[in-house]
């Protein structure tokens, strides 16, 4: 489908050479529905104001969103944010992305970097692994599908010493939270923007959430602990597919995700 993108209806000519003479971005490294990477540039230019176009690019040169910074004066530090998202709005997929600097019509570049530029780039990711400190994923008596009393174990158990710091691995609303005998202190999110959920069991101490709550991918939500029926100290994480958590959905295992996520969280 044909995408439209909104121009300035002038642009400024530079009377003398445009530079991009320095830029940086911060962080280099984001998670879906948290703080955003902001461009941080300075210009050099013959006149006062000028007119840019800054492109989010992937590694392939596809271009993700655009900006139009106006009347940008030269040797003055200039910013802009990029939250993640597409031109529809949506969460780009996961992976690395560029900014790229040009004229506002976009045929003067000033400063092109692909992706092994990390000083003009920044990792998009989705999720980030839950558990904050050392930790290991146990053997097979802690995975998915192991034997428990009477039924067959439901998600990981990622062992970590009690008290380490827990967050949301993806944001989006508080199902539930509350104790529960066998849980614990437990809470369950609902996904923003993919209808599974994920559970967290056996925390130290209640969530400071509470149903409804919106939470962001990397939100504080608790410490690991030992509570319910609990042997050891860990966090037990469980997946579910849409529409949910006991709601008609089911519980696959997570442990591929958790994997992948722990690489580069």
């Amino acid at each position: 489908r044909e995408r439209f993108v909104i121009r300035p209806k002038h642009s400024l000519r530079a009377s003398g050479p445009l530079r991009l003479t320095d830029a940086k971005v911060s962080p280099n490294k984001v998670f879906y529905g948290t703080r955003s990477a902001t461009l941080s540039y300075v210009i050099s230019s013959g006149q006062p104001a000028n007119d840019l176009r800054v492109d989010v690019v992937s590694p392939t040169g596809q271009v993700m969103q655009s900006f139009f910074p106006t009347a940008v004066p030269p040797n003055t530090t200039q910013t802009l944010a990029w939250n993640g998202t597409g031109f529809d709005g949506k969460p780009v997929p996961d992976g690395w992305y560029a900014f790229r600097v040009s004229s506002a019509d976009g045929q003067a570049t000033l400063r092109a970097r692909a992706s092994n530029a990390p000083d003009l780039g920044v990792a998009v990711f989705g999720f980030i692994f839950p558990v904050r400190g050392r930790h290991s994923f146990g053997g097979p008596a802690n995975a998915f599908g192991a034997a428990r009393s009477g039924h067959t174990h439901q998600g990981q158990d990622i062992l970590a010493a009690c008290g380490t710091k827990l967050v949301a691995a993806r944001g989006g609303t508080v199902q539930y939270a509350g104790y529960q005998g066998a849980a614990g202190n437990y809470l369950v999110i609902d996904q923003k923007g993919s209808g599974e959920d994920n559970a967290y069991m056996h925390l130290i101490a209640p969530t400071p959430l509470r149903a409804g709550d919106k939470v962001a991918t990397g939100q504080y939500i608790g410490n690991v602990g030992q509570t319910g029926d609990a042997t050891a100290c860990h966090l037990h994480f469980e997946v579910w597919t849409a529409p949910g958590w006991y709601e008609g959905g089911q519980p696959y295992d997570p442990l591929p995700l958790l994997k992948a996520w722990d690489k580069y969280s």
